[in-house]
């Protein structure tokens, strides 16, 4: 498949005369390959067109629309090995690492479609008319319906699973929503490859062209006038918080305000309790470290702060990790400017007096490469100043001193919003841990337990999302089947003549999904 550096608005390829340029990360070399930004004409264009795709895409039928998605999967499959090479080019990420991501992307799409099979997005409930009962009770009936088309922003650390056809643009296509992506700028050869394939699948199933939609450019004045148009209708987004934000605020100021869906940051505490410390210090030290570090800490759930009790099983927690820290060969971060914010925030940290540098990894020897680093604070200090708290996005990490269980539930309880929160346990840390549970599930979308946040499944249970500033809704998630729910309202239809309601409310059911009925689960015929 060719890269041309085309704009694709619907079923066109477009050029236009402003142009930008990707840039090796590994080497720092400007790539050879130009690329069109999109300007304002192309957004209007694209929205129109997904406008006017709407109707028809949200009506398909739940096994028309699954068929599609997988669809989709085997398209991006059928790039083969070009879009590796493009995406570690492009991202310097290690080609294991980035066939694993692809495998991740065409899995959320075969998630989805199984479960628009299903049926229970749609939420079908049906309560029939009682016209004897004093007074009389309509015929009401209940469905979810989508809520239009959806702008979708491409994430710069997972160039595949979170870009364009990632898990927005799945789950919104999912919802029958049509989807304009707003490509990011860090890959915009493996971002058009992949759209190529969605716009082929597009036009292979005969669907309206507006279904999709891809718009590369470089400036922020490209992703406002995409949230600012009248016609989309909510906005998936993974980034900084101050991108995230900017949107949020784009998107309130709208005469008609849409929501944006945006995950934005999390230092993702990990709380080694006594118990466990005392038993696995060299082991837990040594995997916080591999945590830390994995992906140079460019993962939406690398831990940035570890949580513990003083004493002699915490100084050997901390002689493992620093060991492991100091033998790892530092990794190329994603650009140039990722890797700038990196330096400014670890040296944010080491001007901070309340913190102290206690293990870093080796020099780097290009200049796009992460050094690792961990520091040390006091709990009084963490609560004292905000900044320690603040996620730095790459491998440095805060570890939090506590002289006590209480010290260590008024720090988790003085945290921000969360993606994730570890507890690290033994048998004798349960009370500890019962006391710890509630105060972490009021700052986090995923508590787990004796692991690390690293690495989200794919899967209908998870929650990728949490309170603010973790993300702008802490209702959603950005993983897993209820990520549909973004993008999709319930509507109820009272005494509509059965011959007018959509195939979903009607009650032979022609569709043969599972209904609540009378306040009874049917799960079709």
């Amino acid at each position: 498949m060719m890269i041309d550096g085309s704009i694709l608005v619907g079923s066109g390829n477009r050029r236009s005369a402003a142009l930008f340029h990707a840039v090796n990360p590994s080497t720092g070399e400007t790539l050879p390959q130009s690329f069109c930004a999109a300007g304002d004409r192309d957004v209007a264009d694209a929205c129109a067109l997904a406008e006017a795709a709407f109707p028809a895409f949200s009506a398909l039928r739940p096994e028309a629309r699954a068929a599609f998605l997988e669809a989709v999967a085997e398209a991006i499959l059928a790039i083969g090995d070009d879009l590796i090479a493009t995406a570690m080019t492009e991202s310097g990420l290690p080609r294991m690492r980035l066939e694993g991501e692809r495998g991740r992307t065409c899995g959320q799409l075969r998630m989805f479609a199984a479960e628009l099979s299903r049926g229970e997005w749609l939420d079908v409930t049906i309560d029939p008319a009682l016209p004897d009962r004093t007074p009389p009770r309509a015929d009401i009936r209940r469905m979810n319906v989508a809520l239009g088309p959806v702008a979708v922003f491409g994430a710069s650390n997972f160039p595949l699973a979170f870009s364009v056809a990632g898990g927005d643009t799945a789950s919104a296509l999912a919802a029958g929503c049509p989807v304009v992506v707003k490509g990011h700028p860090a890959h915009p050869g493996t971002g058009e490859l992949v759209a190529r394939a969605i716009q082929a699948t597009v036009a292979a199933h005969g669907l309206p062209e507006g279904v999709f939609s891809f718009l590369p450019g470089v400036a922020n004045d490209l992703g406002a006038a995409l949230v600012g148009d009248p016609r989309i209708k909510a906005v998936g987004f993974t980034g900084s918080c101050a991108g995230g934000l900017a949107l949020v605020a784009v998107a309130a100021a709208r005469s008609e305000p849409i929501p944006v869906y945006a995950e934005m940051s999390s230092v993702n505490p990990v709380v080694l309790l006594p118990s466990a410390l005392a038993v696995r210090a060299d082991a837990l030290g040594t995997g916080f470290a591999a945590s830390l570090m994995l992906g140079a800490g460019q993962f939406c759930t690398n831990p940035g702060v570890v949580i513990a009790v003083e004493g002699e099983a915490l100084d050997r927690f901390v002689a493992a990790a620093g060991e492991a820290i100091a033998a790892a060969e530092p990794l190329v971060m994603l650009t140039p400017g990722i890797h700038d914010s990196y330096r400014a925030g670890v040296a944010a940290l080491e001007g901070n007096q309340a913190a102290h540098r206690i293990a870093q990894g080796p020099q780097a020897s290009s200049p796009t490469r992460c050094t690792a680093a961990l520091f040390e604070t006091t709990a009084a200090a963490f609560l004292a100043d905000a900044a320690l708290g603040h996620e730095v996005f790459g491998a440095a990490a805060v570890l939090v001193r506590c002289a006590d269980l209480d010290e260590m539930a008024a720090v988790i309880a003085g945290l921000e919003g969360q993606l994730t929160a570890t507890l690290h346990m033994g048998p004798e840390d349960s009370a500890a841990a019962a006391s710890l549970l509630p105060l972490l599930q009021a700052k986090a979308g995923r508590v787990l337990a004796n692991g690390w946040p690293t690495g989200v499944e794919v899967c209908p249970a998870m929650v990728h999302g949490g309170p603010f500033p973790a993300t702008s809704d802490a209702r959603s998630t950005s993983v897993g089947t209820l990520a549909m729910a973004r993008f999709v309202r319930p509507v109820c239809y009272q005494d509509i003549p059965d011959g007018l309601l959509p195939p979903a409310l009607q009650s032979a059911n022609p569709w043969n999904l599972p209904r609540t009925v009378e306040g009874i689960r049917e799960v079709g015929h």
